[in-house]
């Protein structure tokens, strides 16, 4: 059965149409009013907003080794965290989540881990955070940034000691753990498996997902397929300042495992990537036919 909203009339009801516009006008739709329009209200997005030094600020919650455990406890830190807002996504789901974070060196990978540790936090989740314990380069028991940032951690040769390290209840107790430099845990991917699916955490993993050379480092890129939501983070190109995507290699070792800061490595962006590729190619030929001319001589 179908409605029309326009009136029917045959040829012998031409003489009773009516005659006025206005009145054709309301056979057709109702009076409109301005006043009978409502529309729902809508809540407001939750953002957190990270404290910078408030009189009383409240730490994470930070796990630590029982003090009969024979590893000694990550002392606790302040952390000078700059005023931002960050949106922590919830989830009515009750499996884990994997959060992945990736970029180029001195892309701000391991403030922006620390900032959404900090949030987690601040909204009532127990944490903790994993470095690899490679990275020696501001001490073994804490996570500190390129620009001064530091948090307390556990610094482990692998994840899958983790468990056994924090201890059984404890783990229970967390809900959100940290991985900072995972391009070195071999094991990332079975930890990032067993802790979302299985023990229904939030694993927030941040990593290089290329080295020197732009290929895979480590098995971060492995872990995308099961990660809820992935940021790749740029820095800016120390030669000419546009965004940087890979990380070049300013020295002339060839592992891939080198370890280092601002003296060995430098954010650019994709033309002097290859430039510098160029140069220090030429720049090892140079050096190698002078180490062939001095073996000669000798």
């Amino acid at each position: 059965m179908s409605l029309s909203i326009f009136p029917t009339f045959s040829i012998s009801q031409k003489s009773m149409l009516p005659t006025s516009i206005s009145s054709m006008k309301s056979l057709i739709s109702p009076p409109f009013s301005p006043l009978s329009l409502h529309f729902p209200k809508t809540k407001p997005f939750a953002f957190f907003s990270l404290p910078s030094k408030p009189p009383n600020v409240s730490y994470p919650k930070f796990l630590h080794a029982k003090p009969s455990m024979p590893s000694p406890r990550p002392p606790i830190f302040s952390i000078p965290i700059r005023q931002s807002h960050i949106e922590t996504p919830q989830s009515s789901s009750p499996c884990g989540e994997v959060h992945v974070i990736v970029g180029p060196m001195f892309a701000g990978k391991t403030t922006t881990l620390l900032h959404r540790i900090q949030a987690e936090s601040n909204n009532g989740r127990t944490v903790a955070v994993i470095k690899s314990n490679k990275d020696t380069r501001y001490g073994l028991d804490s996570i500190v940034t390129h620009d001064g940032m530091k948090l307390p951690c556990w610094a482990l040769a692998n994840l899958s000691s983790f468990r056994q390290k924090i201890g059984p209840d404890a783990y229970d107790q967390l809900d959100v753990i940290g991985i900072d430099e995972a391009q070195f845990f071999e094991d990332l991917y079975d930890f990032c498996c067993e802790t979302a699916d299985h023990d229904c955490k939030t694993v927030i993993v941040a990593g290089l997902d290329g080295d020197y050379l732009r290929r895979s480092f480590g098995s971060v890129l492995n872990i995308i397929p099961l990660a809820n939501s992935v940021t790749k983070l740029t820095a800016r190109c120390e030669l000419c300042g546009k965004q940087a995507f890979f990380t070049l290699r300013k020295t002339d070792e060839t592992e891939t495992e080198l370890i280092g800061g601002a003296e060995v490595y430098m954010p650019v962006c994709r033309q002097h990537y290859v430039d510098g590729q160029v140069v220090i190619g030429a720049a090892r030929s140079v050096l190698e036919s002078k180490k062939l001319q001095c073996g000669t001589c000798a």
